[in-house]
């Protein structure tokens, strides 16, 4: 899989990147580069309280402190269909240098679900992979749990009245939860929710047995007391959480992680192109952004261009796979 993060990032190697981006722009009328108009709508395809709600804030916050942007980036919630809300607004906002949006792995899932949408993935305009985020598998404390063989007891007693509470169908909490039921041989009930931060409620408040939440959407709950992590799908253990082993340590050879990007409209121009690419990089390399990674657990570098294109249908080829694995397509 892919190689881990250095979470402290090199200024020099940033400052080339960003001096690379901002010469790029073609200059328009007295000179000045492209900038935006009106206020930018930043569309999440995800629901409120989640990862991706979460990191879409915080960069909007980046941007406005740091005055990136002369305009204001305004964060929409669309999660409708498991992304598919987003993905048809952007994709009728196409040439529209005002929209851009923050994806998950629906962006890959949701449109080969759902091939009726007609939306290609590869004519979103790449603006940067800001993290991958990472996941792990939860209980509450109450439960008496404390490692997988355990859980799995617990959840062959139970059989199919076991809940694990997820986020949309065909998504990766599902993708995560097909992983366990045969790699164990289990038969969780998968109930969606709409966003992650509704899923943490859902088993800190007991009404779920189990969950696959990202740190970032679980860490208050965890934090007050209420639940805690039992494995991680990482390649090796996570900093916050040590005393949660890997899969691959408990003998499942199972790596998995959610990219957070952010994509344009398609077909919007190279000048508001680079104008994006040249605020993300920024937003990546601001102090915020790094204590974010670093507290909430996420990794990667930051991917633009041809770069994130070719990440895009690497992972899309890898989702085609698990959907079919589950029966989500054929």
């Amino acid at each position: 899989m892919l190689r881990p993060i250095r979470l402290i990032v090199k200024w020099w190697l940033i400052s080339g990147l960003l001096l690379g981006l901002s010469l790029s722009p073609l200059l328009q009328g007295k000179g000045l580069a492209w900038e935006p108009k009106k206020p930018v709508e930043f569309v999440i395809m995800a629901g409120k309280g989640g990862g991706a709600d979460r990191m879409s804030r915080l960069m909007q916050t980046v941007i406005e402190k740091h005055k990136f942007s002369s305009k204001p980036f305004i964060p929409i919630n669309k999660p409708g269909g498991s992304g598919a809300e987003s993905l048809i607004y952007l994709k009728q906002h196409a040439g529209d240098n005002h929209v851009i949006m923050v994806t998950l792995n629906s962006f890959y899932t949701t449109p080969l679900r759902q091939s009726k949408l007609g939306v290609d993935i590869e004519t979103f305009t790449p603006i940067g992979r800001m993290a991958e985020d990472t996941f792990l598998l939860w209980v509450h404390k109450d439960s008496g749990i404390k490692n997988v063989d355990q859980f799995v007891k617990a959840a062959k007693a139970k059989g199919n009245d076991w809940i694990m509470a997820g986020t949309g169908k065909g998504q990766e909490d599902q993708l995560l939860t097909s992983f366990l039921n045969k790699a164990y041989g289990l038969n969780m009930k998968y109930i969606p929710f709409k966003g992650g931060g509704r899923v943490a409620k859902e088993l800190a408040g007991k009404h779920a047995d189990s969950t696959v939440n990202n740190p970032s959407e679980q860490l208050g709950f965890y934090q007050a007391g209420k639940t805690i992590p039992i494995a991680a799908f990482t390649p090796t253990r996570l900093p916050l959480f040590k005393e949660a082993p890997t899969f691959k340590e408990l003998g499942k050879d199972f790596v998995y992680f959610m990219q957070r990007s952010v994509v344009g409209a398609p077909g919007m121009s190279k000048e508001a192109e680079s104008f994006y690419r040249n605020v993300f990089a920024q937003v990546y390399a601001s102090d915020e952004w790094q204590k974010y990674m670093t507290k909430k657990s996420l990794r990667g570098g930051f991917l633009t261009g041809n770069a994130l294109k070719s990440y895009w249908v690497k992972e899309k080829a890898i989702h085609k796979v698990m959907l079919k694995d589950i029966g989500e397509i054929k």
